[in-house]
């Protein structure tokens, strides 16, 4: 059994963030700064108080008699019971005997087009550990997106307002960085794990280094235009913010709604309607915090009963990409445009260039984990470069026919030739072979299972008689 190394990890990210922000809002409360004391609260409460509701929820403590954990939870102090909970259960591994055990059955990675399924034995201890595992991953991601990222950006401001680093400030600044940055990994192994649950996935360290270092670029970069931005333009960061916040709160429910599906009545038995529409507001709110400052390796589909899309969709992180990357450039160049005299003693086009430089760098670490590192790339359908090359594709195509014809009259002959060639059933069609090299939906995993439950015999059988009827037509062609 593994030692519960993410879940001692994120008890202690919790309890040095939540201690800094609280010696911090004293010396902010001594200095007078009333509203600088309030909001460094308000993003150390608000996600502390969720956390303790995830936590609750996920161990179903209500339904149980625990009143002394309830109390601790509403003290703020129920990372640090579930915590100590989870290394009492690795310590009593070995010395009591399990009253029963399960069986699961896990894939290993395929190995020349073949998938085997091994068995293993789950003791209770296990599984318990398991949910532990399961539930401060998540909890992560709500400090990191809900508390750390404001608090990061928080502080941050303040220091460029009063033109100075305070040591309080300066730790909880790098205590939230190293929050958010440990947050989204937790999302990327969440997502790994949720799309192939059938798997036994083993993640390297050069994974988990791939990650960071991608992870950290794209958050410290986000967060340093936001702040240049909100430095020049008070006002004008609000409506940006939040028209961020909004497209990506009601994107999910859009594809809902436009899938016509039910709704979904299988996340928690107990819950009524109200309730389940609360816990999936609460879902959208949080993927929408997440990409606010990253890209979410969760994508949120609520049409589905998992309640997250399983399909890897180069297409769309292309586009949020390519669109995050010409926002923080529009940002940066109004910064450029109104910044005040303050930042006169920095040279700003070598900052304006660094900082896109510096999301250049994330992104091509991005590239290099999908690329070389990740864990389950044996599964993918199509090769990152080539999913991304087509999504390139289509965007010129799109824009190519956007743009007005040139000429409508004195057409050449090899265009009037070209126009008048019959068309092969869609065979020269580029829109189609464009969007068809893109994934999505659940059509590569649906060929993904095809490829795997076929058998080697079989296939070769079929590759036989494709091969005859392919030499069949063509000599009758002939």
């Amino acid at each position: 059994m593994r030692f519960p190394s993410s879940i001692l990890v994120s008890v202690s990210l919790f309890t040095a963030e939540t201690t800094a922000a609280l010696y911090l809002s004293s010396t902010y409360r001594s200095a007078g700064d009333q509203i600088w004391q309030g909001l460094t609260l308000l993003f150390t409460l608000v996600p502390s108080v969720l956390v303790q509701l995830t936590l609750t929820f996920i161990h179903r403590d209500l339904s149980r008699d625990r009143p002394l954990v309830l109390l601790l939870h509403i003290l703020q102090l129920g990372p640090v019971v579930r915590c100590l909970e989870a290394f009492c259960i690795y310590d009593s591994v070995g010395r009591v005997e399990e009253p029963y055990v399960s069986i699961t059955r896990k894939k290993q990675m395929p190995r020349r087009g073949q998938a085997e399924e091994v068995e293993r034995q789950v003791g209770q201890a296990e599984g318990k550990l398991f949910t532990h595992r399961a539930a401060f991953s998540r909890t992560s991601v709500i400090q990191a997106f809900l508390g750390s990222a404001p608090q990061l950006t928080l502080q941050l401001y303040i220091c460029v307002l009063q033109q100075g680093v305070s040591i309080g400030r300066g730790t909880l600044m790098v205590i939230s960085l190293l929050s958010i940055v440990y947050g989204a990994l937790r999302c990327n192994i969440l997502a790994i794990k949720l799309k192939y649950d059938d798997y036994e996935v083993d993640i390297q360290p050069v994974a988990y280094l791939c990650i960071f270092l991608w992870r950290s670029f794209e958050i410290a970069t986000r967060v340093v235009v936001l702040v240049l931005f909100s430095s020049v333009l008070q006002f004008w960061v609000l409506p940006v913010v939040f028209l961020n916040f909004l497209v990506f709160f009601f994107y999910p429910w859009i594809l809902f709604w436009h899938s016509h599906s039910p709704f979904p009545e299988n996340i928690e038995k107990t819950l009524t309607r109200v309730g389940t529409t609360i816990v999936l507001c609460l879902l959208t709110f949080l993927y929408a915090g997440i990409n606010m400052f990253c890209w979410s390796a969760v994508q949120v589909k609520l049409n589905d009963p998992d309640l997250i899309n399983k399909s890897q969709n180069w297409y769309r992180m292309a586009v949020y990409y390519m669109l995050r990357f010409v926002e923080n450039a529009s940002l940066l160049l109004l910064w450029y445009i109104y910044k005040t005299d303050f930042y006169e003693f920095i040279f700003a086009p070598l900052l304006l260039l660094q900082l896109l430089v510096a999301y250049a760098i994330a992104i091509l670490f991005m590239l290099i984990f999908y690329q070389f590192c990740h864990p389950c790339r044996k599964l993918f359908s199509s090769s990152m470069t080539q999913g991304l090359w087509d999504c390139s594709s289509l965007l010129c195509l799109m824009c190519t026919s956007a743009s007005p014809p040139n000429r409508q009259k004195g057409k050449t002959a090899m265009e009037e030739s070209a126009h008048k060639k019959p068309r092969n059933d869609g065979a020269n069609d580029t829109a189609s072979d464009s969007t068809e090299g893109v994934p999505n939906d659940t059509t590569y995993d649906m060929l993904n299972d095809t490829i795997y439950d076929i058998p080697a015999e079989v296939g070769n059988n079929i590759g036989g008689e494709i091969n005859g009827d392919l030499s069949h037509n063509v000599a009758c062609n002939a």
